[in-house]
């Protein structure tokens, strides 16, 4: 069965901030709502920012423990993969593999979402939000060679472990879109490389493929799901998001196709939007466990 994670956005007031929460006031929603794990950022939140990376995992290690969540995922990112500057590229990249380590060591962590370099148009004309003008739709030869020399040798590192990263889909990325994803693991060419098929970020592009298509892009290379909603805003070219059942996103017909290829990585839910957040997180995760 797929464990169902909670993405921490559930638990933040703003970005990377818990507010007056707790790190253990996160676990303990997360737990009594019946999530089996949560997927935590690559570094403390604003409220935790004295704390070391080790000490932020050996906080989070403690609190899932006492609230019987089993799944510790964290999103450890190579931002500085595309970096020209080689000491700042390798310092990413040691980075990157010294984290997992670390995760691994203290939380059990054998999966992690990640995130490579952001990159957006030099066209000083093309609109944010148009998100087929930037990321896989810009990057250069290099920067594809450069991004895909850095996770290979951070997959190198991850098969001693018995690690995995899965890139998410996401836009201003080179793994935007699912060809372009699916190309770079490819070109990545490591077992312990592979995809986070966020089909709610996808959603964001126009002429993109289906869902059921894009699983059968990504094959044996999906590892994790990341799952929201949203819909259209007619005459607008804007997404509004949306509860996890109320958007334009078939959730019914995309748990179908992942049973058919018999997709046994986590599922995590997300809160694309604000508001009360743990509300949502119930709302949406009732609605999934009926699926």
């Amino acid at each position: 069965m797929n464990k169902t994670i909670m993405h921490i956005n559930y638990a933040e007031v703003t970005f990377h901030s818990y507010g007056k929460s707790s790190l253990d006031d996160v676990c303990r929603m997360a737990a009594e709502i019946g999530f089996d794990g949560i997927e935590f950022r690559g570094r403390p939140p604003i409220e935790l920012k004295e704390m070391s990376f080790r000490e932020y995992a050996a906080a989070v290690a403690a609190s899932c423990k006492k609230h019987g969540l089993s799944e510790i995922m964290f999103s450890i990112g190579l931002a500085g993969c595309l970096d020209e500057n080689r000491e700042a590229r390798e310092k990413c990249i040691s980075d990157a593999i010294e984290n997992a380590r670390t995760v691994n060591e203290l939380c059990g962590t054998t999966l992690c979402n990640s995130l490579g370099k952001a990159l957006g148009s030099p066209i000083e004309t093309a609109p944010d939000e148009a998100y087929e003008f930037h990321g896989s739709a810009i990057a250069t030869p290099r920067q594809w060679e450069m991004e895909a020399e850095a996770y290979h040798r951070v997959g190198r590192e991850l098969e001693k472990l018995g690690m995995r990263f899965a890139l998410e889909t996401h836009m201003y990325h080179i793994h935007d879109q699912p060809q372009a994803t699916k190309r770079l693991v490819d070109l990545i060419s490591s077992p312990a490389i592979g995809v986070n098929m966020d089909y709610g970020n996808t959603a964001y592009f126009p002429n993109r493929p289906t869902v059921e298509d894009t699983i059968d892009i990504y094959g044996d290379k999906l590892f994790y799901v990341h799952m929201k909603n949203s819909s259209a805003v007619p005459g607008t070219g804007k997404r509004i998001a949306t509860s996890l059942s109320d958007g334009e996103i078939n959730h019914r017909a995309y748990i179908e196709k992942l049973r058919e290829v018999r997709f046994d990585g986590p599922i995590a839910l997300e809160a694309p939007r604000d508001g009360d957040r743990t509300h949502f997180a119930k709302q949406d995760f009732e609605y999934f466990k009926t699926l």
